[in-house]
């Protein structure tokens, strides 16, 4: 031990030789402007081990609920003596240029902090959470939230937010479903990319933009059981196909930096998976930025058995590539004494300060490390009148109708007697979703007040709560509002302390205390209609078998009223489609469309010995890709541009889509692709395209899709994606069981590629 410490003190005086001299030209050299070539390389000279460590160093500067509180007097001399890079926990335009100040005048180094937050569905202006979002099947709509976000994050002095989190996932027992994009791997890296764009804009620099942190790099969302943190015990073909594409896609939209993931994959945490990260991340797919731990993972190490010291594991997390540690304060406080005995890992730790000054340097801070606080623009931009409308038109596409049983909906004109029954409809906090950044729920606009506002002149609407544990009478209370009415909008499902991190459950069913109401209500002799709130996919075969018609409205954000009530009421369509299945029951999960036939594929017959369960039907209650609108569109017309397809052209896919009804309505074209024969089973189907189209009565459409060689590839079992030449069928439906259109190409060379083949975006045109 005693070697050990004399080599860490020897360490520390050679980084205070390497300054001795310096220091007084330190100041003239640091504020040349950012474009120097040499200037990160200049500054990582000068710097000691205790500033280099500080760099990679990310604290608290509050709590997630009281934002700025822990900026004590004796926080401030830490950044003054360069021991901290980045704060989380922190907002404020006026508060983080005082913070900033401090770094870029009173510290030695003058180098500028990072500032971040979760800033994931919006920042003040808070959107439908992302589950919903991607249910709206149209980027743009992602596009739009993560640009209306980040310049209201940005205004408020945030230069960094830990999104889009794209972890794909098939159970969702898992709580962070809510966060991510679902089960599938292409819908999801579409959504990735269209969410950094909107973050990082076309020039990081710019005083509007926000650096992305695409999350949790690996396979968060394959915990075994859907317990979260667990570990994900998958193969290597199912990590690059299935949960790896949308973080190559994230990367190839130019995100600024990745959060790697709480947990293992078979026994190897990601934290500390120097083939994961430094091999695959950053060696093949050519990620140069910035990576950051998840909250304490790198001291986590130790829980996970392959670390016995946080010296062992900051050495394991900084080896792997992992740049910045986030508040388990191992870099800063135990790294040292790891680098004093290991000198190798200089060089890591080198680079993981080059790589987290270069994500300053890309985002300006050394040009003008102020950009970001003008209270001015901070008070302008907040809550913004087109912000607000925009969040009204993301929430109504993200709406998925389900059912709607003799076309019951639009409730066009109406002048009845409306009973809305149920707390969640009175239930602002929960619309605000599991991460609200700077949210304020009384800056929700409930569902009841929504429809109140929507209903217009002649309705009557009266509400119900149902469930009242301080009235034992409010169940008999709503059934009698029932009774009394025309019509019924039932709002039940979970609220949003249901999902999210830490929020996984075993039973995907309706809370009980919502089941019993839900019975109580359909028991009646009255249309209803069901508002389904949450953030998975729930289990509920006895709404989907009673109601007339079923909404799933997610968790909507601040215009969550206002957005139901223009679907309910006829003002806008919807046109949302499942990006998850929503299963029969909770024990038919994890479940998929795109999993693979067996030797003995499903059949609907319980008699034969098939790949089922013997007391439920072989499909989910809704399958991936669901969703109904208003109107009659009708899917014909499959064209193929050629019957054969080689390794450079891409071959065109069309279908025409016609309005045949009376209302305006809109439609997701999906396009499904199927290895015929393959050396390794291929997926059932694969989606490899998509385009939401809004069509008014009579409108004809007609979509292309022009997909290449390299979209057909699987990974074998040798590393490298390899599309076989052979017969390709086609599936063209408006959900992934609603195959309506069918065809065949053939592709006829083997062709080989170095992108997972669900990252790369299909061609799409409208006629």
């Amino acid at each position: 031990m005693m070697i050990k410490h004399m080599l860490a003190l020897a360490s520390l005086l050679l980084g205070c030789l390497a300054v001795t001299g310096a220091e007084a030209s330190a100041d003239e050299e640091i504020r040349q402007p950012a474009a120097r070539g040499d200037h990160i390389e200049s500054l990582l000279r000068q710097m000691t081990l205790e500033e280099k460590v500080g760099q990679l160093t990310q604290a608290a500067g509050g709590r997630s609920k009281n934002l700025n509180s822990k900026l004590t007097a004796e926080e401030l001399d830490r950044v003054r003596a360069g021991r901290v890079g980045s704060y989380l926990h922190v907002a404020g335009a006026e508060p983080l240029r005082e913070l900033q100040r401090v770094a870029v005048e009173e510290s030695r180094l003058k180098i500028p902090l990072l500032f971040a937050m979760d800033v994931v569905h919006g920042y003040r202006t808070i959107f439908p959470v992302p589950l919903a979002i991607t249910a709206s099947w149209d980027p743009e709509q992602w596009e739009t939230t993560a640009r209306i976000s980040a310049r209201e994050a940005a205004s408020s002095g945030l230069h960094w937010t830990f999104a889009p989190m794209v972890d794909i996932t098939r159970d969702p027992r898992w709580g962070r479903v809510v966060e991510g994009s679902g089960e599938d791997p292409y819908l999801g890296s579409i959504m990735a990319a269209a969410q950094v764009r909107g973050y990082q804009g076309e020039d990081l620099a710019a005083a509007d933009t926000v650096m992305a942190a695409t999350k949790h790099f690996g396979a968060y969302g394959a915990p075994t059981g859907g317990r979260d943190y667990g570990s994900a015990d998958i193969s290597e073909r199912s990590l690059h196909e299935t949960y790896l594409p949308p973080f190559h896609a994230a990367m190839t939209a130019g995100t600024g930096s990745y959060m790697t993931a709480f947990n293992d994959i078979a026994g190897r945490p990601t934290t500390a998976n120097a083939d994961l990260v430094n091999g695959t991340l950053r060696s093949k797919w050519g990620f140069d930025g910035m990576i950051v731990s998840d909250w304490n993972a790198i001291a986590e190490l130790m829980n996970h058995g392959i670390a016995t010291t946080r010296s062992e594991a900051g050495a394991l997390a900084i080896s792997a590539g992992v740049d910045m540690d986030m508040m388990s304060l191992v870099y800063a406080d135990d790294l040292p004494a790891a680098v004093a005995s290991n000198p190798v890992l200089l060089q890591h730790l080198d680079n993981a300060v080059r790589n987290v000054l270069k994500a300053k340097q890309k985002l300006g801070l050394f040009d003008d490390p102020f950009i970001y606080h003008d209270t001015a623009k901070e008070a302008a931009m907040l809550r913004a009148q087109d912000h607000i409308d925009a969040a009204r038109r993301v929430a109504v596409r993200s709406i998925v109708m389900l059912k709607n049983d003799n076309a019951i909906l639009p409730l066009a004109g109406t002048k009845k007697r409306i009973a809305v029954i149920g707390s969640l409809a009175t239930d602002r906090q929960s619309q605000l979703g599991s991460w609200r950044a700077r949210g304020d729920k009384a800056e929700v606009i409930s569902l009841l007040d929504g429809i109140k506002a929507g209903a217009g002149k002649g309705a009557v609407v009266n509400h119900a709560a149902g469930i009242d544990a301080d009235n034992p009478d409010a169940l008999k209370g709503a059934v009698a509002l029932a009774n009394d009415s025309d019509i019924v909008i039932l709002v039940t499902g979970e609220d949003y302390d249901l999902s999210g991190e830490a929020r996984s459950r075993s039973d995907i069913s309706l809370p009980r205390d919502q089941q019993r109401l839900a019975d109580a209500i359909l028991a009646v002799d009255k249309p209803v209609i069901v508002a389904l709130a949450g953030g998975r996919p729930l289990a509920v075969p006895g709404l989907a078998e009673k109601a007339d018609a079923i909404l799933m409205t997610w968790f909507l954000g601040n215009q969550a009223g206002p957005a139901l009530a223009d679907v309910i009421f006829g003002k806008a369509a919807p046109g949302g489609k499942l990006p998850i299945s929503f299963p029969r029951a909770t024990g038919q999960v994890p479940y998929s469309y795109g999993e693979y036939p067996s030797g003995r594929p499903a059949d609907p017959d319980p008699a034969k010995d098939t790949n089922r369960y013997s007391d439920l039907p072989i499909t989910p209650l809704y399958p991936f890709g669901h969703g109904l609108s208003y109107g009659d569109i009708e899917l014909s017309n499959l064209e193929l541009g050629s019957p054969t397809m080689d390794g450079s052209t891409p071959i065109e896919i069309s279908a025409t889509l016609t309005n045949n009804g009376k209302l305006a309505g809109d439609e997701t074209v999906q396009l499904y692709l199927r290895d015929r024969h393959s050396t390794i089973a291929q997926p059932q189907k694969i989606l490899r395209g998509f385009r939401r189209l809004s069509l008014k009565p009579q409108e004809k459409k007609t979509v292309s899709f022009t997909p290449t060689s390299d979209q057909l590839a699987f990974f074998g079992p040798d590393g490298k994606w390899r599309s076989e030449a052979g017969m390709f069928d086609v599936m063209v439906g408006s959900s992934a069981e609603t195959i309506v259109l069918t065809g065949a190409f053939e592709l006829t060379e083997t062709v080989e590629s170095k992108v997972p083949a669900s990252a790369i975006a299909t061609g799409v045109t409208v006629q």
